[in-house]
């Protein structure tokens, strides 16, 4: 349904700018923003998907995936339509590109931000995430959620693309407790040519995030052609270590999908490759995703193995103390626990 959005400006001529993501669209009347989900009506902007849930599902959190925030919890996961990006290998494009200006239908389901955390907590979850398409472009709805969530002692994470504005940081953060950012690029002509984004607001975003305490994992999908050179994932890894070695880095297996069916799969060599390039950098966390094995949680320390991963099951072993300490060597371990 609409709702009033926040976060945005009147211009001139009836125009609005939103200031939600960078795109920092000036939309006219009648028309929507980049989304496609955000629309200036009379010189108002309103979001077109509130209270409309094109996703749910209770899921593990190494899903998000998050290894070091809570895990071996399940999350409630939640998602509207739409995206500011237009990642032609997205493998949530069915709901991501859906598009309210393009008058598309999807069967969903009509929630309520407390209906969204009765479920939550109904069901076990520990967490609500923000998931699936991308939770800048629902932000009032996630929003809502997020306060009232907070009030019922349920934590709330973000996945998403980073490409939103520090005004968007500053208005979620005190709510937000995690995020999983998509670096998915390291060049600014690849994410404008692919994504129709830019790099700089991305690393911005994650910046932002860390300064505001919020508890960060990146996600790199690694994809043939696009991001798979030396250069450009040591380029990731020293921009990761340089904020905070002990950020986990989950470097993701590209599988055919969507617009990019004419590639193959990521060689596994491709990810192992990316990993020890981690390692050189100094980052403490690497994790490889889509592949068996790649998800234990290693001390840096000692090396002792603290969480067996198989799939999306932890178990923490013998040498975790469950507080973030390794119980071997005394390593304090980064993360929420």
């Amino acid at each position: 349904m609409r709702h009033e959005a926040m976060l945005w400006e009147k211009t001139a001529g009836g125009r609005v700018r939103c200031l939600l993501c960078a795109h920092n669209c000036v939309i006219d009347s009648g028309e929507f923003g980049f989304c496609g989900v955000r629309q200036n009506i009379d010189g108002s902007l309103f979001t077109c998907t509130y209270g409309n849930a094109v996703a749910k599902n209770i899921d593990p959190i190494e899903k998000k995936p998050l290894y070091h925030f809570l895990p071996g919890s399940n999350s409630y996961s939640i998602a509207a339509a739409g995206c500011n990006f237009r990642c032609g290998f997205c493998q949530n494009w069915s709901i991501s590109q859906l598009s309210a200006e393009d008058g598309d239908k999807k069967n969903g389901y009509e929630l309520t931000p407390d209906d969204i955390v009765k479920e939550a907590a109904d069901n076990g979850c520990k967490s609500i995430s923000y998931t699936y398409t991308e939770p800048t472009v629902f932000f009032e709805y996630a929003y809502d959620t997020a306060v009232i969530a907070k009030k019922n002692g349920l934590y709330n994470i973000f996945v998403t693309n980073g490409f939103m504005t520090g005004k968007a940081i500053d208005a979620i953060g005190p709510w937000l407790d995690a995020a999983n950012v998509d670096l998915k690029f390291f060049s600014d002509e690849t994410y404008r040519k692919v994504c129709r984004g830019r790099l700089g607001p991305v690393l911005e975003s994650i910046k932002h995030m860390k300064n505001a305490g919020i508890h960060l994992e990146i996600t790199t999908l690694v994809v043939p052609g696009l991001n798979d050179s030396a250069e450009e994932l040591r380029g990731i890894a020293s921009f990761i270590a340089g904020l905070d070695k002990g950020i986990p880095w989950h470097i993701s297996r590209f599988h055919p999908d969507y617009m990019r069916t004419d590639l193959l799969p990521t060689p596994v060599k491709t990810l192992e490759s990316a990993k020890k390039t981690g390692e050189e950098e100094g980052l403490e966390y690497i994790y490889l995703g889509n592949v068996y094995p790649g998800g234990d949680t290693v001390c840096p320390g000692c090396k002792s193995v603290l969480i067996w991963r198989s799939g999306f099951t932890a178990t923490k072993t013998g040498f975790f103390s469950g507080k973030g300490r390794c119980l071997r060597c005394g390593t304090v371990i980064s993360g929420s626990w």
